[in-house]
């Protein structure tokens, strides 16, 4: 037998799975929650903005989620034998830098730093860095504009070097302090395999292409002199980040003996290198040219892979074409939204709808015609990710009567949601990639078919779901089978990983098609919103979008007598 372990660090707790190399049974799996701030999140109650993390928080979590996941196979099977654990695969969120310093540890683990919020993780949904955004957008549209051209033509708040600028803006003692930044994807690998000096990190081509502008065509990150004009420091940061990048097919290095004692497991097998959750979900749910895989969760990442063989022209408004970073053989796009299971976990939380949870809503909302709500809303509660790439958009919602009621709201929202989602569709193939089919995975997929209908209805497209229901965690264990190769008992090829270890369900959701004729008219009115209060300069009249809901709405009600 044969095991790789896949280790899953999101926003709000770490997840380990143990995965049967043979053919994708996972034997043993457990999470940990993070213990630091608000689910995991150091938030400042003055800067709706910041969103940080505590590095000690992987620490106990890797240890904590690890053994969890030995105690469920030994279980399941009481001759589970935790050293047939071959390899080990990391995932993460991200842009999520952490300021290191010369011995590769972490600021935020320093005594003199723990209690600063700007020596922390800055975790992917900070969006502190607005500001700095828009300073190096406006740079690079004048001196590189190929920089931009690969990574959707605006650079975003949530990336890696807007974090850098803001942190230097904000706190230059913190700046000063770190030898340089990693990607949390990067230094978890690093760590396990001993390899976190600065001058012995392993960049991922993940992270480093879709958030950091990384790029062979012209040397690797951007280069010294443009980023020495946004900050001298920031170009003299440039020099610690290195030219070259690697894919998860490469290995980080090998489990070293202390992290071994620890987890349990033997010394000397592989950790492949990091990757991004969405990237690895991809994998995971069996990615390959014309498959959609969407990732959903507290936002969504929406990845499409393409051989690399060929030339795929720059698309605006998405987050990077980038060789290698999903799969090594192809390239890797990206898109998403900035919110979505956000959106609704503020909805009942905050705004505490007569009491109800995420059950109790969907009941009531599910039986609900589209478009019988007469309300119409912007997915944008934590900005816009594609295709607008602007974190300072907000959500809306319109249609609101003295008769409105909760459920009502939420179905709203969700089909909201679903809007934002085929505009990101629309906009891959106005470029020429065409979407064969929609695989989604994630918790909200698995659990909520309400929200799966409503997406296929919107998109007129069926909506499949990833086998796994830990398919970030298992492609992170299947680019572990890669690394530890065939001989070990993994695999050559993701290919064959691929085909061996994941998977799709039987059941799916198909477009019902009165409910596709009515979320059209819906999706013309939205699409009015989007660019009115997406779009600089666009100049749309808003005057009937109200009435034209009454009108929907109307149908709608005479259509269920």
């Amino acid at each position: 037998m044969a095991y790789t372990l896949g280790l899953d660090f999101g926003t709000n707790s770490v997840r380990a799975l143990l995965v049967d190399t043979a053919d994708g049974t996972e034997v043993g799996t457990s999470v940990h929650d993070y213990e630091s701030g608000e689910m995991g999140i150091l938030l400042d109650p003055a800067d709706h903005n910041l969103a940080r993390q505590d590095p000690a928080d992987y620490l106990k979590g890797i240890e904590a989620a690890v053994k969890g996941a030995t105690d469920a196979a030994k279980k399941r099977d009481a001759d589970f034998d935790p050293t047939a654990v071959i390899a080990i695969g990391v995932d993460t969120t991200g842009s999520t830098p952490i300021p290191i310093d010369a011995a590769g540890q972490p600021l935020g683990l320093k005594p003199e730093f723990k209690h600063n919020l700007n020596a922390q993780v800055w975790l992917w949904k900070d969006h502190t860095g607005h500001a700095e955004a828009r300073e190096i957008t406006a740079l690079a549209e004048a001196e590189h504009p190929e920089y931009l051209a690969k990574c959707g033509g605006t650079y975003s708040s949530e990336w890696f070097f807007s974090k850098l600028l803001h942190c230097l803006r904000v706190d230059p003692a913190v700046f000063d302090a770190a030898a340089t930044w990693v990607e949390h994807a990067d230094w978890i690998p690093a760590l396990l395999t001993g390899t976190d000096h600065p001058r012995k990190l392993k960049r991922c081509r993940c992270a480093a292409g879709h958030k950091a502008m990384f790029n062979d065509d012209w040397g690797g990150y951007p280069a010294r002199a443009f980023l020495a004009k946004l900050d001298p420091k920031l170009g003299t940061l440039r020099d610690s980040l290195g030219d070259t990048t690697y894919t998860v097919q490469d290995k980080a290095g090998d489990l070293v003996p202390a992290w071994a004692d620890k987890l349990g497991l033997r010394p000397g097998i592989p950790v492949a290198i990091g990757a991004f959750d969405a990237h690895l979900g991809g994998v995971g749910s069996g990615i390959q040219p014309g498959t959609l895989v969407k990732i959903i969760g507290t936002s969504t990442c929406d990845m499409v892979v393409a051989p690399n063989d060929a030339k795929l022209p720059d698309i605006p408004g998405i987050c990077g074409i980038v060789d290698g970073s999903i799969l090594p053989d192809c390239y890797g796009l990206e898109a998403g939204q900035s919110a979505v299971g956000d959106i609704f976990l503020w909805y009942v939380n905050d705004i505490k709808p007569d009491r109800l949870d995420h059950v109790a809503l969907t009941e009531k909302a599910e039986p609900i015609k589209p478009g019988q709500t007469g309300l119409l809303a912007l997915d944008w509660n934590n900005g816009n990710r594609t295709v607008l790439v602007d974190q300072r958009l907000t959500g809306l919602l319109l249609g609101q009567t003295l008769h409105t009621q909760p459920e009502e709201i939420f179905r709203a929202l969700v089909e909201a949601t679903a809007f934002g989602a085929l505009t990101i569709i629309k906009r891959f193939e106005e470029y020429g990639v065409k979407i064969e089919q929609v695989v989604n995975c994630g918790g909200i997929s698995e659990k909520n078919a309400m929200i799966m209908q409503i997406y296929a209805d919107v998109t007129g497209r069926e909506m499949k779901i990833s086998r796994s229901a830990q398919t970030c965690a298992l492609g992170s264990a299947i680019a572990a089978a890669v690394v530890a190769g065939n001989e070990a008992g993994g695999y050559a090829t993701f290919a064959e990983a691929q085909s061996a270890m994941a998977g799709i369900k039987e059941e799916t959701f198909k477009p019902i098609p009165a409910n596709v004729v009515v979320y059209k008219k819906l999706y013309k009115l939205y699409s009015q919103l989007h660019d009115a209060f997406g779009i600089a300069g666009h100049r749309e009249d808003l005057s009937g979008v109200m009435k034209e809901l009454l009108e929907i709405k109307e149908n709608a009600v005479i259509g269920n007598q």
